[in-house]
């Protein structure tokens, strides 16, 4: 079993503390996402896991080892690199057997798994090709196949398709996704791309500054993230956050807006007369009328002048303007919209997401 478990892992360089007292747990065969901006902390954490760096104070476990102090061959663990790492001078073959050969894995036993690595990433036609005469998601392909090879406790990706161009990203998600399904391991994935993240991941760790914000599924994260930096980094487009403060004028709490548009808060919030708070509120979730999925329950109806429209074919996504802020609100069955034009626009109240504006947590229940 290749359960891993980081117990208050601190990284410093120097004074500089780079990874602050960080616990996680990822079970065996889970496949685990960290996420977050450049700097966050994120390869770090990962090049802990793989014994790359040491760790400045904290406890790293890999199944029932503790492994602070094992060498990176010592730990069973396969790292698939950005900039892919293969020796220009070996075709494919020699590529995926290599560090076999150093390990000096009986040669009918390095064929074999040779052999499968490839059956498993479709690289037989080309095993004899050198790494220059291979397409950017060939080579990816034969470097995952030289960390299959290994057959591993844990496989460690470090934004393995940040060299890549979008189309060919969005293929090489897939054979990623496949390849977990197929070898049945435990896989950590370092990447900055919250798509990526999203389409991949069992469980998302978000971090920022060295601290894991929040940990949990796509759908977890995306409904309800626990502060507004969660909020706002995880979606495309992202969400809306507008500034308002909570009146409680009215029946029942609401948030006024810079503008002066009242928008009554969903039930389970609990705030109090003049607290300043942040309102997150989801492109898919504010949408032209007639043109959006149906809400889940109270709407609220505003009319906004569209100061640019991105057509996306099935979807447009429309610029105007709430509150002090420019939003982004998502057009389903489009239609042409000139800038400048007025349309009725309905809020879905119950996605609405509510943030206190002094700590950037959430308030909803």
């Amino acid at each position: 079993m290749a359960e891993i478990k980081l117990t208050k892992v601190v990284k410093r360089y120097g004074a500089l503390g780079v990874v602050h007292g960080i616990d996680l747990s990822i079970a065996h065969n889970e496949f685990v996402v960290l996420v977050g901006p450049s700097g966050c902390g994120k390869s770090t954490t990962l090049r802990m896991i793989a014994g790359l760096e040491d760790i400045s104070d904290g406890e790293i476990r890999i199944g029932n080892r503790v492994v602070n102090g094992l060498p990176p061959r010592d730990r069973n663990v396969s790292m698939v690199f950005q900039n892919y790492a293969l020796y220009p001078h070996m075709n494919v073959r020699e590529n995926l057997g290599f560090g076999l050969g150093i390990a000096k894995v009986p040669a009918p036993e390095i064929e074999r798994r040779v052999n499968q690595a490839a059956e498993i990433l479709g690289l037989q036609p080309y095993m004899d090709r050198l790494p220059a005469n291979l397409s950017g998601g060939q080579r990816q392909r034969v470097a995952m196949g030289r960390a299959i090879v290994r057959d591993p406790d844990v496989f460690l990706f470090d934004e393995p398709l940040s060299n890549l161009d979008a189309k060919l990203r969005g293929q090489m998600r897939v054979e990623i996704k496949k390849l977990h399904q197929r070898v049945k391991t435990t896989v950590v994935y370092v990447t900055h791309d919250q798509v990526e993240a999203m389409t991949l991941a069992d469980r998302i760790v978000i971090m920022r500054d060295g601290h894991i914000e929040q940990v949990g599924t796509p759908a977890e994260v995306f409904e309800r993230p626990v502060n507004v930096f969660v909020a706002g980094f995880i979606g495309s487009p992202p969400m809306n956050l507008i500034d308002a403060v909570v009146t409680t004028e009215g029946l029942r709490p609401a948030a006024r807006l810079a503008d002066g548009v009242v928008v009554p808060l969903p039930a389970g919030v609990s705030v109090s007369e003049g607290q300043r708070i942040t309102l997150g509120l989801r492109p898919d979730d504010i949408t032209p009328q007639g043109h959006g999925m149906p809400g889940t329950g109270e709407t609220l109806r505003l009319e906004r002048e569209v100061a640019l429209a991105e057509p996306l074919g099935t979807e447009t996504i429309l610029f105007t303007r709430l509150g002090d802020k420019e939003i982004q609100a998502k057009m389903l069955n489009p239609r042409v919209v000139t800038p400048g034009e007025t349309l009725p626009f309905v809020v879905d109240l119950a996605r609405l997401h509510v943030f206190d504006a002094a700590d950037g947590r959430s308030l909803k229940a």
